[in-house]
């Protein structure tokens, strides 16, 4: 029997660290975790020996050693990471062409258009083996009639997991389930069902659907399908114009140095710049904050005289927020984002000339950076940044803007 809609979700398991254990067998079955360098303080991920232990991505290795005194700092090596993520994706374009890369370690594949070559279960079975064959990593798999339901199926029975739920049945399968253990049901929304009774995606049948949509739009008549196992996003194999672009980073823990955010900000300013051109884009209002563990997120939205992508004049503005919001707080992150990044070519003010010389330099940074490796050619704070290693951003895809590596 065919399914009205058939969707697979292939999400590897505990990736960057299968990777390091896959490459260096003095790691495995150790407990492991990948850090930003053999300095970086925050865990990446970490190995199902290190979580059996309850290490958990975002935790501080300090406090994860000593939940587990075995545990071992492993320095990531994103490059690594992106080629072994290319050659995932890659190979399972032998199933379909309906791929959505979802992020580094995880994509969507409709494969409702298939179904004369196989039933969804033999198409998920098939993109476990093409998985392993192209990386000699194993996944988990999830399989069902909705994006919501598959990426819930995924994690039923991980490390190596496979897990079939038919659309049929999707409904009465989720409806012990608490909302929030569904995909992009976070506090926020979680806490608005809760007020109106919705604990558990049972109790959705409760909830008029004019309640989520009048509060929250069309992200709100998602969930109230999504919770009974109808999700009706469709698999996206096309990356949308981003709304926003961005880079952040982990500074030491409290760091009040002022020499040190602003080596920091540049870095991301940088970044953020050379990212923009290579995708065409240019951008007026900015976000720049750094983040304490007391107050939240200190900074502001600023913007730049005209639209632009040159990172001088976008740390300039950073300094500026900063200047501005900052009263020497001790702070642990840097962020700087675009907001509506605009790729259509830009209006000049009226009396403002175009710096073509900054042009040109930009230009002739980006070819040899791009030849010999990203910060060959940096301003001179930036040269010696040993200490501020890259690291793959959450939302990495192997394809369009998102394609970056912060």
């Amino acid at each position: 029997m065919c399914w009205d809609r058939a969707i697979i979700l292939v999400d590897m398991n505990a990736f960057f660290a299968s990777i390091e254990q896959r490459d260096k067998p003095v790691y495995r079955g150790r407990p492991i975790a990948v850090t930003n360098g053999n300095q970086g303080t925050c865990i990446i991920t970490s190995s199902y020996e290190a979580r059996a232990f309850g290490v958990k991505t975002g935790m501080r290795f300090r406090e994860a050693k000593r939940l587990c005194p075995a545990l071992i700092q492993v320095p990531a090596e994103p490059a690594r990471y992106v080629q072994v993520s290319r050659a995932i994706m890659a190979a399972l374009y032998d199933i379909t062409p309906d791929i959505e890369i979802f992020s580094v370690d995880e994509a969507f594949l409709d494969v409702t258009n298939c179904q004369l070559l196989g039933t969804p279960e033999q198409f998920g079975r098939r993109a476990k083996e093409l998985v392993l064959a192209a990386s000699g990593l194993k996944c988990s798999v999830g399989v069902s009639g909705d994006k919501t339901t598959a990426k819930f199926a995924a994690k039923q029975q991980k490390p190596d997991g496979f897990t079939v739920i038919p659309p049929w049945l999707a409904k009465e399968r989720l409806r012990y389930v608490p909302v929030t253990e569904l995909c992009g049901i976070k506090s926020g929304i979680g806490g608005f069902l809760a007020k109106h009774g919705v604990v558990v995606c049972g109790d959705m049948e409760k909830v008029p659907i004019s309640i989520l949509a009048q509060r929250f739009g069309n992200l709100g008549r998602r969930v109230w399908y999504m919770c009974q196992g109808a999700d009706p996003e469709p698999v996206h194999t096309k990356t949308a114009s981003p709304k926003s672009m961005g880079h952040g980073k982990v500074m030491p823990p409290n760091t009040r140095d002022w020499q040190v955010i602003e080596t920091f900000l540049m870095h991301m300013c940088e970044k953020l710049a050379a990212r923009l051109r290579r995708y065409h884009f240019h951008a007026k209002f900015f976000y720049v904050g750094v983040r304490s563990r007391d107050f939240g997120w200190i900074g502001s939205v600023g913007q730049t005289v005209c639209a632009t992508h040159d990172g001088r004049e976008i740390f300039q503005l950073g300094e500026f927020i900063l200047g501005q919001h900052w009263r020497g707080e001790p702070v642990w992150q840097i962020q700087v984002t675009a907001l509506d990044p605009d790729g259509n070519g830009t209006q000049l003010d009226l009396f403002q000339q175009p710096d073509s010389k900054r042009e040109q330099l930009n230009e002739v940074i980006d070819d040899i950076n791009d030849r010999y490796g990203a910060f060959t050619i940096a301003p001179a704070p930036l040269l010696f940044r040993s200490s501020m290693p890259n690291v793959i951003a959450p939302a990495w895809k192997p394809d369009g803007h998102r394609e970056t590596i912060l």
